[in-house]
């Protein structure tokens, strides 16, 4: 069986795996005060543009969500998201159970635009009972979306614009920002995404990390007491070199670019192998996620020599399939997958 079911099934990119074992020997100060973890932000800043901004690590990707909408919160105040939104319909009710609401945004079902945003939050900010009502504090995106979309630097911009006039920060859940920077469509920088946003974070679990995701902080007043919240959500790695160890690779000599393009660019010839095959996209997707709508059978064929995610089925009976693919996919797994595509 082949496995195109998530981009997070194999264990990290070897140069990761050799920086690990070539460090064996060392011993560090733990919770991330180390040099290595300090060597991985130099690397990552590189890219950013931003000297001041602060990096932080975290395990996994819901803990980076909701140490940080928690953070950067009043108690009173929500989170505005896309109906597909990561945090709204796969963390278990995560940023709920930190005390905040989560306002999926009606009729974004993949991406928030500007203009329904701030016809939202200005019907929030003008109700005649403010009181009585959760106070939008936060929008949170991500990149490239829950169905591999990506938004527009100029779709970027428009949503700060938003955020700025009503005081709001705009959170970027960057899970899988290898496989959107590496999209043919994407004219966003890591730089475009630090100067735009309050705070994201860089995936490195999907993006050829054992584990990883490094938040990124640009907003000077998210900054303070971050690692206490790090801590008080036990995140606090006691062994956090680990995490710069596998960031400084990645980063290092643009490994993370480079992986990430690999992944597209075979999704991308399985995305056309399915149209030319007649098979619908079930939503334009440009990164290492690829949506086709199948019949039943056509779902049953391919089921016997690839393991793929189950989305949804429609009305008419045909089934909505997910093949996502990652830094480890091999030509050989994509070539196997587009050969029984054509066989259909």
């Amino acid at each position: 069986m082949i496995r195109f079911n998530n981009d997070y099934n194999r264990s990290c990119h070897p140069a990761i795996l050799k920086a690990l074992e070539d460090d064996f020997e060392n011993s560090y100060p733990g919770y991330m005060t180390d040099e290595r973890c300090q060597r991985a932000r130099e690397e990552i800043k590189k890219y950013l543009g931003c000297p001041s901004a602060e990096i932080h690590f975290a395990t996994g990707g819901t803990q980076a969500n909701a140490m940080v909408i928690a953070s950067a919160l009043r108690p009173y105040e929500s989170v505005v998201c896309a109906e597909t939104g990561h945090i709204n319909v796969h963390e278990t009710g995560a940023v709920e159970h930190t005390g905040h609401k989560i306002e999926a945004l009606p009729g974004a079902r993949d991406k928030i635009s500007a203009g329904a945003l701030d016809t939202y939050v200005g019907k929030a900010r003008s109700s005649e009972i403010t009181e009585h009502i959760t106070q939008p504090g936060m929008v949170y995106i991500s990149f490239p979306t829950e169905f591999g979309s990506i938004y527009s630097l100029a779709e970027l911009k428009e949503l700060r614009e938003v955020c700025d006039r009503y005081g709001m920060y705009l959170f970027v859940d960057g899970a899988r920002l290898a496989y959107g920077l590496a999209s043919p469509k994407c004219d966003v920088s890591l730089a475009d995404l630090c100067s735009l946003s309050d705070v994201f974070y860089i995936g490195g679990t999907k993006c050829g990390a054992m584990f990883g995701e490094a938040i990124v902080i640009r907003n000077d007043s998210l900054k303070k007491g971050f690692r206490n919240m790090i801590k008080q959500s036990g995140a606090m790695l006691a062994k956090g070199w680990i995490l710069g160890i596998q960031f400084e690779p990645l980063f290092r000599d643009g490994l993370y670019f480079e992986i990430g393009k690999k992944a597209v660019d075979y999704a991308l010839r399985i995305k056309k192998a399915f149209n030319d095959k007649g098979i619908d996209s079930y939503i334009d997707s440009s990164t290492n996620q690829q949506f086709v709508t199948v019949t039943k059978k056509q779902a049953e064929i391919l089921a016997k020599d690839f393991i793929y995610e189950n989305e949804d089925e429609l009305e008419d009976g045909r089934k909505v399939i997910r093949f996502c693919t990652s830094w480890a996919t091999t030509e050989e797994d994509a070539d196997a997958l587009i050969k029984a595509v054509e066989a259909l």
